[in-house]
């Protein structure tokens, strides 16, 4: 008895250790038997049956325990899961191999209060759960007794009166000497469970409304505005270009043969005016089609100027018929100087296209230098990576050793960690089982509580719609022809005041009528006035705009003129200083071309050349068209300063 007995409890033991959402029965089975290599034969074959037999009928037995926990087993350990299992399974499977004497020696030695319930139906067929278990069993109160078949009921009925009986006559315990209590160690260790927060009623929320579309996008004035800004740039530019395009197309005036002077009136205007071809009239861009439009303040101010020039001009002809000196001397001092001051600036201009190219050849011999420098510390760094990654390799190495033996301790470690975590998953599953109990207990109760505030909350509701739904009293009716009585002086109802308030808003209404009426015609008369005032300021406009096309003659005549001689000592100078430069670099690239060099593509020099030669003239050509410019507007700013000085002396 005492053999089986042990058998049994090695069975519990690894029953219990079986995890089915993580271990497989065949793996299990051979752990097993690896762990019972101690035993002897029979007693290892003995455990290894009742245990592969538990593992393949584990569903089926289950159902019989879970039954007997539901319908008697209350009482009873939830540790004893397993034990009920194998005694299930013996008395079902086994029974007729072991002979019912050692059956009853095995029960005897277990708890006799077990039941169940045949649910096997849900697991297997339930044809074959009727032919080959349902049938063969009798129905009965005893857990035991249903699962046997006929043969063996007597005998089974005798042993379960005998279980009885031993239960009822058990003498009651002596009262012995109360055990001294013994201290133990408190487990810090596990943390208390959570506890479920109780879940609350979700409030019913009025549906929002959507957000519109026009919060994500951007006002359609916006988009009108950035397409007139492009427009309008897109516009300038074109009139950029083609004024750039056609600016050297402008007809050049050509001094012509004099004609024979034949009076004292055409000679004085020889003398003061030179000789100009007529032209057709010039015209840099199409005015555009939209007028600019001025405000008052504009207008006005634009017409003083244009009075006071008037004025100016008047007065200066006055003087001049009352015998005023002539200032011919002074225009002809005046034109010399700026001849100086042009000369001058040519000279300060080719100055500066010589410093620019000398600038440019330093930077040439500066970049051959650094190029030099770069190739050197190159072979430097390659050196220097080739034992860097030599080092590298090694100290791999070196670490791929620690690595594995690493590997090798961790592996090790990790045996015996599982034999650990084993243990602790054993405890945490019944602490974790009590505690959901517990839980569900606690969320019963809740629940209940919940239901009895909503059912008083939905009492209370219903009160108070009922009380909103009476009648309520309304005011009373009142005579708006009546008046009040009060007392009061110029009292009146309200029929009447609504007579003299309606009276008063006509006469404000006439009186804003009139007010209305005298602003239109003052504004008639302001814009009648302002454009008078633009009449004549585009006349003046006119006048001022055929001025600036003879003058801009004038300076044409003049740039034609030949150039400034290139005999100054600075200029003289600084080509000195480009040619040294030149030769300096022309030397530096033939001892480059002399060191052998390996060329990736031989066959791309000439094209590159090629393309040094080409940029290096659109280089020169772009010196030179903005050295034009710049010669442009310095006889620009000439030609308005002499007739700002003609203006003064006037």
């Amino acid at each position: 008895m005492a053999y089986y007995g042990k058998c049994i409890e090695t069975v519990i033991e690894q029953l219990n250790k079986f995890q089915p959402e993580k271990d497989s029965p065949e793996q299990f089975l051979e752990a097993t038997s690896t762990a019972l290599q101690t035993l002897s034969p029979q007693k290892q074959a003995f455990i290894l049956e009742l245990l592969s037999g538990c593992l393949e009928y584990r569903k089926l037995m289950a159902v019989v325990v879970d039954a007997f926990y539901v319908r008697a087993g209350w009482l009873c350990p939830r540790a004893d899961y397993s034990l009920f299992q194998v005694i299930c399974y013996l008395a079902m499977f086994q029974l007729q191999e072991l002979g019912f004497q050692l059956f009853c020696d095995i029960v005897k030695a277990q708890p006799v209060d077990k039941m169940h319930k045949d649910e096997w139906s849900l697991i297997y067929e339930t044809a074959h759960v009727k032919e080959n278990w349902i049938d063969p069993l009798m129905s009965g109160h005893k857990w035991l007794l249903p699962t046997l078949p006929s043969r063996w009921q007597p005998e089974v009925q005798e042993l379960i009166h005998q279980l009885e009986e031993v239960m009822a006559n058990q003498l009651p315990l002596s009262k012995t000497k109360a055990r001294v209590t013994e201290p133990k160690e408190f487990n810090l260790t596990v943390p208390r469970p959570r506890a479920i927060p109780v879940p609350e009623p979700v409030p019913v929320v009025a549906k929002s409304k959507p957000v519109p579309r026009s919060t994500y996008q951007p006002p359609k004035e916006q988009q009108l505005l950035e397409m007139a800004k492009r427009f309008n740039r897109w516009k300038a530019e074109e009139l950029l270009l083609q004024a750039n395009i056609e600016e050297m197309r402008c007809a050049v005036p050509r001094s012509q043969g004099k004609p024979p002077m034949q009076a004292s009136k055409k000679k004085l205007q020889l003398q003061l005016m030179p000789q100009i071809m007529k032209t057709s009239k010039l015209t840099f861009y199409k005015p555009s089609e939209v007028p600019v439009k001025l405000n008052t303040a504009a207008i006005l101010r634009e017409g003083s100027l244009y009075q006071q020039q008037v004025e100016k001009e008047l007065q200066r002809v006055d003087q001049l018929v009352d015998g005023a000196g002539d200032f011919s001397e002074f225009l002809e001092w005046q034109k010399k100087m700026q001849a100086k001051d042009r000369e001058e600036e040519l000279t300060v201009g080719e100055c500066r296209r010589l410093l620019g190219k000398l600038s440019r050849e330093e930077a040439i011999l500066a970049r051959q230098h650094v190029m030099q420098e770069n190739k050197q510390k190159a072979n430097q760094k390659k050196e220097e990576t080739a034992e860097l990654l030599q080092q590298c390799a090694e100290r791999r190495l070196q670490e791929e050793k620690s690595m594995k033996e690493l590997v090798e301790q961790v592996t090790e470690a990790q045996k015996n960690i599982k034999l650990v975590q084993m243990k602790l998953l054993k405890d945490r599953r019944q602490t974790v089982q009590e505690v959901m109990e517990e839980s569900r207990e606690l969320l019963q109760r809740s629940a209940e509580t919940a239901k009895e505030e909503q059912k008083r909350r939905c009492e209370l509701i219903s009160q108070l719609r009922a009380l909103e739904t009476q009648p309520m009293r309304k005011g009373k009716l009142v005579d708006l022809t009546q008046i009040p009585g009060y007392g009061l002086e110029g009292e009146m109802s309200v029929v009447e005041l609504r007579e003299r308030l309606a009276l008063l808003k006509e006469s404000q209404r006439r009186e804003e009528e009139e007010k209305r009426d005298q602003i239109i015609q003052g504004k008639r008369a302001r814009s009648q006035e302002l454009q008078n005032r633009m009449e004549q300021i585009s006349l003046c406009r006119a006048a001022m705009g055929r001025s600036a096309a003879l003058r801009w003659e004038e300076k044409k005549a003049r740039s034609a003129a030949p150039g400034v001689s290139s005999q100054d000592e600075r200029v003289l100078e600084l080509q000195r200083k480009v040619e040294e430069k030149v030769a300096e670099r022309r030397r530096k690239q033939a001892t480059l071309k002399s060191v052998p060099v390996p060329a990736p593509a031989p066959a791309s020099r000439p094209a590159r050349t090629k393309a040094w030669a080409h940029q290096e003239q659109q280089h020169w050509r772009d010196l030179q068209q903005s050295r034009e410019r710049r010669l442009r507007t310095l006889q620009l700013s000439t030609s308005a300063a002499g007739h700002g000085r003609r203006q003064e002396a006037a």
